[in-house]
């Protein structure tokens, strides 16, 4: 026998029979090729031994051999699976349909407004009038859904009473969208960090800390306003300590309890939210005795048990649909969500991680298509029903037929 070539499971069988009987493998070669689940009596029986050592080899050779003999190169080549385009095309997981995306955008007050946002490239600050055109291109290109941000030109108060203004920006690009565009789904994003003098996403008491309870119903007066303006899903962003269940308390006593509630479940204190503050003018500010960042309500990206307790709890208090955010930098913690419910999983593929893609890409250290394919399919694979982006208004230029 050969016994360089014979496998491990070979070697380790040879070496257990008694050296007087290694004799009747003497320029016997065992077959090389045999069937995953072979067994060594039926590999023998192949093999020409005397009737002695069959009777006492017997012992040795009621051992399945699972993995002897399986196909490995040179049989084997698993790039033959990836030869062609079309070949690939069968087996890829597909990117999700405009359906599947939600295009984030900022709305402000006034008329005639479309202001680039210098650190988003490619996107921009709307008037409500406006913004029917920023839609219509979106819409045109399938997307299914947008997530609305507002903004206010009245005095900001430690309430953040504007947010739940029915003649707020938000509220007047519903109530216009919903007329334009009955099919498209309407989300707008409910917190108080755009409308409060301090920045923060929570009235502050005297002594500066955040007061969550009071929070909370301000976030259900913003809530209730945005449905009476006929928004399809709110989504509160503020993550106060029962927000959610005050937001549903509310949504259902005043006959709103069709309106879809998108949880922003298990939102980190994240350093990539740079951008979208820069548009949204929505900065926590410093000031004697109040918290200098938002940490002590966001999840930490060091805890995430806790970070995934906060998605179990807002699932138990009525949350219709959850979100991870961000989304590339915490892929792990989209499929620890995903393993956890059966609710939709949205994805929010933030402002940073969209800016870091477009800077790569001017430095010439990547093509931003290719850049902006991956990251996506990273997100589906991490198990994303749906996915918020900024590149959704972009979505045919990307993931088109002729991209």
């Amino acid at each position: 026998m050969r016994f360089a070539e014979t496998s491990l499971q070979s070697r380790r069988f040879l070496n257990a029979i008694p050296a007087t009987l290694r004799r009747n493998f003497a320029g016997i070669d065992l077959p090389l090729r045999r069937h995953p689940f072979d067994t060594w009596q039926n590999v023998l029986k192949k093999c020409t031994f005397s009737p002695a050592f069959r009777r006492i080899a017997k012992v040795f050779t009621r051992i399945p051999c699972y993995n002897c003999g399986m196909n490995t190169y040179p049989d084997l080549r698993l790039s033959r699976l990836r030869k062609t385009e079309g070949i690939r095309a069968m087996f890829d997981l597909e990117v999700p349909s405009p359906a599947k995306w939600c295009w984030p955008t900022f709305v402000v007050p006034g008329a005639n407004i479309r202001e680039e946002i210098s650190s988003m490239p490619g996107q921009f600050r709307y008037s409500p009038d406006t913004l029917l055109k920023g839609v219509e291109a979106v819409v045109n290109q399938g997307i299914g859904s947008v997530l609305l941000f507002g903004q206010t030109d009245h005095p900001k108060d430690n309430g953040g009473s504007q947010a739940w203004n029915d003649a707020g920006a938000v509220q007047q690009a519903v109530r216009l969208l919903k007329r334009e565009f009955p099919q498209l789904t309407i989300m707008t994003d409910v917190c108080l960090c755009a409308y409060t003098d301090h920045g923060h996403c929570a009235p502050l008491r005297p002594d500066g800390s955040l007061d969550h309870d009071a929070a909370c119903l301000c976030l259900a007066k913003t809530a209730l306003s945005h449905a009476a303006a006929g928004a399809d899903v709110v989504a509160p962003s503020a993550m106060m300590d029962g927000q959610i269940a005050a937001i549903r308390s509310a949504l259902t006593e005043n006959a709103f309890q069709n309106t879809l509630l998108m949880a922003y479940s298990t939102k980190f204190a994240s350093a990539c939210y740079g951008p979208f503050r820069d548009a949204e003018g929505s900065a926590p500010r410093a000031r004697p005795g109040m918290p200098s960042d938002r940490k002590s309500y966001q999840a930490s990206y060091a805890n995430p048990r806790n970070a995934l307790m906060e998605s179990i709890l807002d699932e138990a208090e009525g949350a219709d649909i959850l979100m991870v955010k961000p989304a590339l930098f915490y892929l792990d913690m989209i499929r620890a969500v995903r393993e956890k419910t059966l609710l939709p999983v949205a994805a929010y593929n933030v402002s940073g991680e969209y800016a870091m893609l477009i800077a790569m890409a001017e430095r010439g250290w990547g093509d931003l298509g290719d850049l902006v394919r991956e990251s996506t399919m990273s997100i589906v694979r991490a198990g994303s029903d749906l996915i918020i982006s900024y590149w959704a208004s972009q979505y045919q230029r990307f993931f088109g037929k002729n991209c």
